[in-house]
């Protein structure tokens, strides 16, 4: 499918099928005029008949007989000061979506953006156009049908900035790849989305967009005295990866930064058993992490982002049941030497990204960022549409909200409290793995937070109820969302922490 941008406005524009955003309550007379003059006044007679508000979400079509285009497509926007970014990546999806159902091949979309930077605009009409037709069906013995058009043109754009936003295009259509590839390995079975297919999936990467790939194994990890992540991975017949993936810019790097993502390719709670109701089936998910931070280097590696060295850590393993699996109060050693008395093992995530974080902050980064699907608690406190952000550091979280805001993406910014601290005291060991239920994504960042060097700025997000949508919501389809990926890559094509 190619996305193009024109000057070209709907009164003139020729194709199969037009899409036009109208605002309700009559903020959109221009508009309405437009398509009084180009259709005549049977088709505003029409929205009459049908009742047509424009509100935000409302779409109506009508087939047309005679000259191109012969499908129009109405979407609303509801009101004006309400319309923005967001607003717009949305009413495009809505267009799109109907749009479809006409079969047409091309299809030209006219949305008001006057307020909007015109590379901004494409960006985001850009986006939408492409995550909303997302389908994934790999694991379906026979595919379903599905209407895509060959063509869509973004309308309307001021002609002096085609350029700019043909470039941003281009950029997005990276982006686009890379949240494709966190949707499809998030989705993807665990008996097929193993450790090792995540080892592979990176060295794919590695070969096709010339990035340094660096793999250890079980043994290499008990020489660093990675403790704490191996106790996690020992109940599993499947061997642990820990992969180490890195881009690194032509020219001189002037920053260099760390991703890091939980990579739990399937969680059974380990004999801390998930039980009835703990959706245990869905936990092929517990790697949406490590999904992002690969979409990330996807898209980053396409880029290509000037001096900008990306660095991208995630220890993959299981966590399962076995005569050979960590016991409940069994104490662990990370590889700072901190000691940890596990009190439950369903507490693993947090077990596999201390050692990770140890090894980035090896590397003497500018800034670490971690995601994961770490804790309930972040579900219940921010709901499914909002990630979890924690950081010591204001220039990170602000740099880190500014991206995932250009991004469509909803971070909330939680407390650290050192006070809550306390909940993790061992008798026996420096630390216990889990705190008290109250407020425990909380002490699931504090706990994180031992295991970062204090100078580096680090941040964490937690994006436990993001990473899959079992309706659908926004620009994601029901199913695994690619949720981070859009975050990061803005943040770094940025520069990172100001």
């Amino acid at each position: 499918m190619e996305i193009r941008c024109s000057s070209t406005t709907a009164q003139d524009w020729t194709g199969e099928a037009l899409v036009v955003g109208l605002f309700s309550d009559g903020a959109s007379q221009a508009s309405q005029d437009l398509l009084n003059a180009r259709f005549g006044a049977a088709l505003n007679q029409e929205l009459e008949r049908r009742r047509f508000k424009a509100k935000a979400g409302e779409s109506v079509s009508f087939s047309l007989l005679g000259p191109q285009p012969g499908a129009v497509v109405l979407v609303g926007l509801g009101e004006p000061a309400a319309f923005g970014s967001e607003q717009l990546r949305q009413a495009t999806a809505n267009g799109i979506k109907a749009a479809a159902a006409t079969g047409a091949g091309s299809l030209g979309i006219a949305m008001p953006l006057e307020g909007f930077a015109p590379a901004a605009a494409a960006s985001a009409m850009a986006e939408a156009t492409r995550l909303i037709q997302f389908s994934d069906q790999r694991f379906k013995s026979e595919s379903e049908p599905k209407s895509t058009p060959s063509s869509v043109e973004l309308l309307g754009l001021p002609a002096a900035a085609l350029n700019e936003a043909s470039a941003a295009i281009s950029s997005t259509a990276a982006i686009c790849s890379g949240v494709e590839l966190a949707r499809e390995l998030v989705a993807a079975p665990p008996n097929v989305l193993t450790p090792t297919a995540l080892a592979e999936t990176a060295a794919g990467l590695a070969r096709d967009f010339g990035l340094e790939l660096k793999v250890l194994e079980r043994s290499d990890c008990e020489a660093l005295g990675m403790g704490s992540y191996l106790a996690v991975a020992q109940g599993s017949d499947l061997p642990p990866k820990f992969i180490h993936l890195t881009y690194r810019p032509a020219g001189t790097a002037e920053r260099r930064l760390v991703l890091v993502g939980k990579g739990l390719t399937f969680d059974s709670g380990g004999y801390n058993l998930k039980t009835a109701g703990s959706q245990i089936e869905m936990m092929k998910y517990d790697m949406g992490g490590s999904a992002a931070v690969l979409g990330a280097m996807r898209a980053i590696a396409e880029l290509k982002p000037a001096g900008v060295e990306v660095h991208m850590i995630v220890a993959a393993c299981e966590n399962m049941i076995s005569g050979g699996a960590i016991h409940p109060g069994a104490i662990v050693k990370a590889s700072n030497g901190k000691t940890i008395e596990i009190n439950n093992t369903d507490a693993e995530g947090r077990l596999t990204l201390a050692d990770a974080l140890v090894y980035a902050c090896k590397l003497e980064p500018d800034a670490v960022v971690d995601l994961a699907t770490l804790t309930g608690a972040c579900v219940i406190a921010l709901g499914e549409e909002i990630a979890g952000l924690w950081s010591p550091n204001d220039g990170l979280a602000d740099a880190l909200r500014n991206a995932a805001e250009q991004g469509g993406e909803n971070l909330w910014r939680m407390p650290l409290r050192a006070s809550y601290r306390a909940g993790l005291k061992s008798g026996l060991a420096d630390m216990k793995n889990t705190g008290p239920r109250p407020g425990g994504s909380i002490t699931a960042a504090l706990f994180l937070q031992d295991f970062v060097n204090g100078e580096i700025p680090w941040a964490h997000l937690d994006i436990a109820g993001t990473v899959w949508s079992d309706k659908g919501r926004g620009l994601d389809p029901a199913g695994a969302t690619g949720f981070g990926v859009r975050t990061l890559v803005n943040w770094v094509r940025a520069g990172g922490p100001t």
